[in-house]
């Protein structure tokens, strides 16, 4: 296939790459002919659709159904303050093309799904996962194995993210790492976690640098090889990856929320499969009534750190969800319990612990304190 020529404007864009023997015409001249997606325009697609359009890769894919937010400003640098309240696609095309006016840019403002995964990848050269969820990752893997396209990973948590190129030759896929994926709520979200703001771009510039070299054709990709960094010690470290010979060959799409059995949004609480022995509360109710006079013993079970941010002014007490079992014998029986958290998952599974020790007055705070922020008592800051 010929390659397109570079204008004259490109030439002095590019300048910098053409003087070096590894890249020079020709190799410019294969990055504007390629094609990437980028699923995901948060923290670690800010860098990379940053980099990959100031380099000069002609056409860049980038999927997102999610709107920008302030929370997301401390850490995904394509987007602004002024954008706050748009569609990450739209802020993310805008500013790709302000970088660099000659690239395509193509918009998929949807979720991925295995209904329309196949169809969206198939157009590009190559693929870099910037999810942050357990099943979109399993699905972009899958999809990348039954198309044959390169698989460019990454992830983030705290102060540590890792990142690998899956699915390029011979070269293992995402589930010769991870054949199965972790119990439900055992990983936590960054949401409920927290990272590094800066972390994500370490990350999303490594997965830049390892999709340059897979369009070159140059030097030595992470394909068999796990790069794990931890920011706090400043360290990185290897681990080897090889294909498993026994693994199930990947000839088709599946349910990926069903598979990881988790709820798709990171804030959404698990449908409940039976009676549950605590009730749901939403923020109006509660409101009434307490307004009625009721007046319940309110737990609070998220982290310390996350109360010195806000907090109910009228909660009895704060003891982290994963451990309320240890103060059980300290809670009274003889009264209504309102447990909550920042979103309602964690206080629903302290609410089922309590239950499992023989409390039966338990009610959980539905969408938790943000909910009740955006609700009901707008001044109070959400995180």
């Amino acid at each position: 296939m010929s390659l397109p020529e570079l204008s004259r404007e490109e030439i002095s864009r590019y300048s910098r790459h053409l003087i070096l023997d590894e890249v020079g015409m020709d190799g410019q001249r294969k990055l504007k002919g390629s094609s990437v997606l980028c699923i995901g325009t948060g923290g670690l697609g800010s860098p990379l659709l940053m980099y990959l359009a100031a380099a000069g890769v002609g056409r860049i894919g980038i999927v997102d159904f999610d709107l920008v937010d302030a929370s997301n400003l401390q850490r995904q640098i394509l987007h602004g303050t002024g954008t706050v309240g748009t569609p990450k696609v739209v802020s993310a095309k805008a500013r790709v093309h302000d970088i660099n006016p000659n690239v395509q840019v193509d918009v998929y403002e949807e979720a991925l799904t295995s209904e329309n995964a196949l169809r969206i990848l198939e157009p590009y050269d190559v693929v870099v996962d910037g999810t942050d969820n357990f099943p979109t990752r399993y699905l972009v893997n899958d999809a990348c194995v039954i198309l044959g396209k390169p698989n460019v990973y990454g992830s983030i948590f705290k102060f540590e993210g890792q990142a690998s190129v899956f699915n390029l030759g011979d070269g293992p896929n995402y589930r010769d790492l991870y054949p199965e994926p972790p119990p439900p709520g055992l990983v936590p979200s960054c949401a409920e976690g927290g990272v590094l703001g800066i972390l994500p771009g370490v990350i999303g510039c490594i997965q830049a640098t390892e999709t340059l070299k897979i369009l070159l054709g140059k030097g030595s990709t992470l394909s068999g090889r796990l790069l794990l960094y931890d920011a706090l010690e400043m360290r990185f470290r290897e681990l080897k990856l090889r294909r498993d010979p026994d693994a199930e060959p990947i000839t088709e799409l599946i349910d990926y929320v069903q598979f990881c059995g988790v709820a798709q949004h990171e804030d959404a609480v698990p449908e409940a499969t039976g009676p549950e022995p605590f009730e749901r509360l939403s923020v109006q109710a509660i409101a009434t009534r307490r307004s009625e006079g009721w007046a319940p013993y309110v737990l609070d079970v998220r982290k310390p750190h996350e109360a010195q941010i806000v907090a109910f002014d009228w909660a009895d007490r704060l003891h982290p969800h994963e451990d309320v079992a240890s103060i059980a014998d300290e809670l009274p029986r003889d009264r209504d319990i309102l447990i909550h958290c920042k979103g309602g998952v964690r206080s629903a599974k302290a609410c089922a612990a309590l239950a499992e020790r023989g409390f039966d007055r338990l009610y959980n705070l539905e969408g938790g304190i943000t909910a009740w922020a955006k609700e009901l008592d707008p001044s109070m800051p959400t995180y």
